[in-house]
């Protein structure tokens, strides 16, 4: 498959057809975040435990005098967390006026992705990913989960 048979437009910014996300990877997992949702990315973060908090919730950060609740996404799809999150990332995202921190493996790239070729959340999907995804596009070698961020953070009950 050559890059003109991609999804993928790269270029134009102005195309009313297509739309922008942010690529994150959880598990070797590619997911796509609606950029507009993203405040900040950040490296590995010191986050401080909350107790008796959700086991999703890895606890909480100090963003530039904000508090801002961190959300383990690799606990929350049902997966192992890892053993070494000195590499961890986070996303910012905001819901509901208050800051969130997704914990996530590595930030991908940003991808303006032709809406034509989204596609309804497979029901094949693991239900935990399924619960949090508003869709799919189909990569040339992957399948992107368009992750929906308020849905995600709603089912933590924080």
């Amino acid at each position: 498959m050559n890059a003109a048979d991609s999804q993928i437009d790269y270029g134009s910014a102005n195309n009313e057809h297509s739309r922008d996300y942010l690529t994150i990877y959880i598990a070797e997992q590619i997911f796509g975040i609606p950029v507009l949702q993203v405040q900040d990315v950040l490296r590995s973060q010191k986050v401080t435990r909350i107790p008796l908090a959700p086991k999703e919730v890895a606890g909480s950060l100090n963003l530039r005098g904000r508090i801002v609740t961190a959300i383990n996404v690799r606990s929350k799809l049902g997966l192992p967390i890892s053993n070494d999150d000195s590499h961890d990332m986070s996303v910012v995202v905001e819901h509901d006026d208050e800051l969130y921190s997704l914990v996530i493996d590595k930030v991908g790239d940003v991808l303006s992705l032709k809406q034509d070729a989204f596609e309804k959340t497979p029901a094949t999907l693991n239900p935990l990913w399924r619960d949090i995804s508003l869709g799919i596009h189909q990569m040339q070698s992957e399948l992107l989960i368009i992750m929906d961020v308020p849905k995600l953070i709603d089912s933590v009950h924080v």
